[in-house]
């Protein structure tokens, strides 16, 4: 693994960051990335089930999801009658509360539980899926962490983590950034935005954004994480490049300006945009391209009956 924060911070000021910065994120995180509950969230996360996978979404009597943040995966299973009893657990406070109030408009029964990934407060073999989306990276012990993830689930339980990303194309995501970044100046002057004042900038824990992803994986090692941990049937695959891109450029220009600044054509042709590469990166690429380029790594396995 590709440590990306600097080796001079302990474990416990890693958690401390992720934590304070998350609890500021939630307050407009999904607005930020678009996450839907809806039909298309829905759809959208049963794809991503299904990729990891590499077949149809079973359905699950017990559910765990680490680092649940405001609900986007748990929920949207939960709504597609594919889980039947889920535990939601985050590090961040304010996460766990977005992920209620979700819960509540949705009308969806989930448990939420702050914990620390490496410590899980829940007995042996208590969970059939054990799952997330983009925590991994944030994790300061990884093996410690899998290790956990093993003993809470039930012999022949699945293990299932998205939005991880890899070392190749956290590199290659650095173009768009550097290119955003360059042109949004002019950016903002065609849509008439102000720039976000440099003082403001860092004067909250959301400045915390470039510390807070600790690691950027390589197939292999997601592999061998997962096969240390005791865990079978380890699968890695690749997502997201052409939609990566063009996501990280956007989200470049738009973090420059004023939020109320940026329209809202502006916001819907990102959105939009970003949909159909994800949808292109589907059908023609991640098919073809070797998993290690894409800038998602997706790892799923499964415990043996015998762990």
């Amino acid at each position: 693994m590709v440590r990306r924060v600097p080796s001079a911070l302990t474990a416990e000021q890693i958690r401390d960051m992720n934590t304070r910065y998350h609890d500021v994120a939630a307050r407009d995180y999904d607005s930020k990335w678009g996450i839907d509950f809806g039909h298309l969230g829905r759809d959208q996360v049963i794809g991503k089930v299904r990729k990891a996978l590499g077949r149809d979404t079973p359905r699950f009597a017990r559910s765990l999801e680490i680092g649940a943040g405001t609900g986007y995966f748990t929920l949207n299973l939960l709504a597609a009658g594919l889980i039947e009893r889920a535990t939601a657990s985050d590090i961040s406070p304010g996460m766990l509360a977005a992920l209620h109030a979700n819960a509540q408009r949705l009308g969806l029964q989930v448990e939420t539980v702050r914990v620390d990934a490496e410590r899980l407060p829940f007995r042996d073999a208590s969970f059939d899926l054990v799952l997330g989306h983009a925590v991994l990276h944030h994790i300061p012990d990884l093996s410690r962490a899998l290790a956990e993830f093993a003993r809470v689930l039930a012999p022949g339980g699945t293990l299932l983590f998205a939005g991880e990303p890899s070392h190749c194309g956290d590199r290659l995501s650095a173009v768009p950034k550097r290119l955003a970044t360059t042109l949004a100046p002019a950016w903002r002057r065609v849509l008439r935005a102000r720039a976000v004042p440099a003082h403001r900038e860092h004067a909250s824990d959301a400045s915390l954004e470039g510390v807070v992803d600790v690691h950027a994986f390589t197939t292999r090692e997601l592999r061998r994480a997962a096969r240390d941990a005791g865990l079978t049937d380890v699968r890695v695959v690749g997502e997201e490049l052409l939609a990566s891109w063009f996501g990280w450029a956007n989200r470049t220009l738009e973090a420059s300006a004023e939020p109320a600044d940026v329209p809202w054509a502006w916001r819907q042709y990102a959105y939009r945009g970003y949909l159909l590469l994800q949808a292109l990166d589907s059908f023609l690429l991640e098919p073809r391209l070797p998993a290690s380029i894409f800038y998602n790594l997706m790892v799923s396995a499964r415990k043996g009956t015998t762990l």
